[in-house]
């Protein structure tokens, strides 16, 4: 059985832990410009692009992260975000390097002359979360193989 979307194409819901409330309604609010939907003392959902995710206050959070190894680079695992239009990704990667926002890695491209060449950048919110942002030239690319 395969898990196919319908269409139009539905928004997702993530829900994660940080650190502190105040500093996520900074960061996704304020920096990433998400506007805030409900919430609470604990919680507060905010609008990715249209997706909603709520972040959850987990006072206890080390920040430990995880790295593997893509096309000579070191992701943080796991992480999220969302693909965008390039001149979506332009203008939020200049936005982001505007704020001198510190990059995992910096707005680049990856498999440049391979299937599934992408724009990309991560970087982590103030309680360690990791988020990826990439764009295709086209969209075709997001699960092409060789």
């Amino acid at each position: 059985m395969s898990i196919e979307p319908s269409s139009p194409l539905r928004p997702f819901h993530l829900a994660f832990p940080v650190r502190d409330i105040a500093e996520a309604r900074a960061f996704y609010g304020d920096l990433l410009g998400c506007p805030e939907g409900r919430s609470d003392s604990h919680w507060v959902d905010f609008s990715l692009y249209g997706h909603q995710i709520v972040t959850h206050l987990d006072e206890h959070m080390d920040g430990r992260q995880l790295f593997n190894p893509v096309d000579g680079e070191q992701v943080p695992v796991p992480h999220f975000g969302v693909v965008l239009t390039m001149p979506d990704w332009q203008a939020l990667a200049d936005r982001l390097i505007a704020k001198d926002t510190n990059f995992v890695i910096a707005p680049t491209v990856r498999f440049r002359g391979q299937a599934g060449e992408q724009a990309t950048m991560f970087f982590c919110d103030p309680s360690g979360n990791a988020l990826e942002f990439k764009a295709f030239a086209s969209d075709d690319q997001l699960f092409a193989k060789d």
